[in-house]
């Protein structure tokens, strides 16, 4: 069971991650600074990728800002992070893509059970995924809607696809 469950986790967490690599390819440069609520859409991609890359690692010990964190800032902190350029966003996206692979590929029945790893989280480390997943596609959502709300007011006939299973 353990096994088809992370089959599931994986499916899922790059079927989310492949729509959102979507909105970033398809968000026209001039757009990367328009408002997505209260954010930026650059803001926004940067937050939901932090968090992503946050709550696939153990614990919340052994998380580590990278080069992009420190470009992007630490999202952690009671400050708005000025997030990265397209670029750097979509480098991120292939980061996050190959930690998802190791770490579900990692996780065990006990593991899966066991304490999320972060002291503000109090589920399951599988719980945990499904949230992750969740709060992840939440931040999907509000990019697509701003980069459909551009593409009526401007014409451009932006694509954006739904993704049900895997990377694609």
């Amino acid at each position: 069971m353990t096994d088809y469950l992370k089959q599931i986790l994986i499916s899922q967490f790059e079927a989310s991650l492949a729509m959102f690599k979507q909105r970033i390819e398809v968000c026209p440069e001039k757009y990367w600074d328009g408002k997505v609520g209260a954010d930026t859409f650059r803001q926004t991609s940067y937050h939901a990728l932090f968090y992503l890359d946050l709550y696939l690692t153990q614990n919340e010990n052994v998380f580590g800002l990278s080069d992009l964190n420190v470009l992007g800032g630490d999202d952690r902190q009671p400050v708005i992070c000025p997030g990265l350029n397209k670029e750097k966003t979509l480098e991120y996206v292939e980061r996050c893509r190959n930690k998802i692979l190791n770490m579900i590929a990692h996780e065990t029945a006990e593991t899966l059970q066991g304490n999320s790893g972060f002291s503000w989280r109090k589920t399951s480390r599988g719980e945990l995924h499904i949230y992750n997943i969740r709060h992840f596609q939440h931040h999907i959502g509000q990019l697509s809607t701003y980069l459909r709300r551009i593409s009526n007011e401007c014409n451009l006939d932006l694509k954006l696809n739904w993704v049900g299973e895997g990377w694609k």
